[in-house]
């Protein structure tokens, strides 16, 4: 007597081929095992999703740069706006946050071109431990910054600006007696010093205690006639020769 199990039709099953036939449902194994195991099946809807903190973090972030904007553009337009109640009373605090990296002028819609030309020059001073003082020459600070622009197509901001735009500004905020009289003028006088102070010390060397800056305005030339050159003429007579009191120079340059 045969045991294999019969088949309809009399054929009769080997045990390989009863295993294959009762194989089990993969996926209702994988399912009872995911609800053995206690995990919850992963969602595929949140595979893509940031995480809270993530946006969180980007959305306090927008928020700050939108808040400093604002208040950066309410800041510059008191400072060009005319003078109101508001920017008065918040003038310290409007200056404070304007300069020197805000300032805003109108010179690009009403341009004021140099009429004269102004060579700036320092000496500088030390003070001997015998008690006399050794005083340095001329050091023609403008004549640097032109060599450094002539025949450059490229010339640096620094080189362009920085010592005569230095100067405008002690002119507009000191004048002529050189006694600041606001915080401005402290911080303007001070920015001048030091560039002088660190070029001097930087290009040629030495220690000092002191510094003395002297400024000589010179005539624009005229232009010659269209389609000559400009004839060699003498060099042109200073209409203005202006000394600045010694400042002390500490620590630029000194030992």
């Amino acid at each position: 007597m045969n045991s294999g199990t019969g088949r309809p039709g009399g054929a009769v099953l080997s045990g390989v081929e009863q295993t294959e036939v009762k194989e089990p449902n993969s996926s209702g194994a994988g399912s009872a095992e995911s609800g053995r195991s206690g995990d919850p099946p992963a969602s595929h809807g949140d595979a893509g999703r940031p995480p809270r903190s993530l946006k969180a973090a980007t959305g306090a972030a927008v928020v700050l740069c939108l808040a400093a904007t604002i208040v950066h553009v309410l800041l510059v337009f008191l400072h060009v706006a005319p003078a109101n109640a508001i920017s008065q009373r918040y003038s310290n605090q409007i200056n404070a946050w304007v300069y020197p990296v805000f300032e805003q002028n109108w010179r690009l819609f009403a341009p004021d071109p140099e009429s004269v030309n102004r060579q700036i020059s320092a000496r500088t001073m030390r003070i001997a431990p015998d008690g006399t003082s050794q005083v340095s020459g001329w050091f023609d600070l403008s004549g640097v910054d032109n060599s450094a622009i002539e025949h450059n197509p490229f010339p640096s901001h620094t080189t362009q600006n920085m010592l005569r735009r230095a100067w405008s500004s002690y002119l507009e905020t000191l004048g002529g007696d050189d006694q600041p009289h606001s915080e401005r003028a402290v911080m303007i006088q001070q920015y001048l010093r030091n560039i002088a102070a660190k070029r001097v010390a930087d290009l040629r060397g030495g220690s000092f205690d002191s510094i003395q800056l002297r400024v000589v305005t010179l005539p624009v030339g005229a232009p010659g006639p269209a389609g000559r050159s400009r004839p060699a003429t003498a060099a042109p007579t200073p209409v203005d020769t202006r000394y600045l009191p010694w400042w002390k120079a500490a620590p630029y340059g000194t030992d």
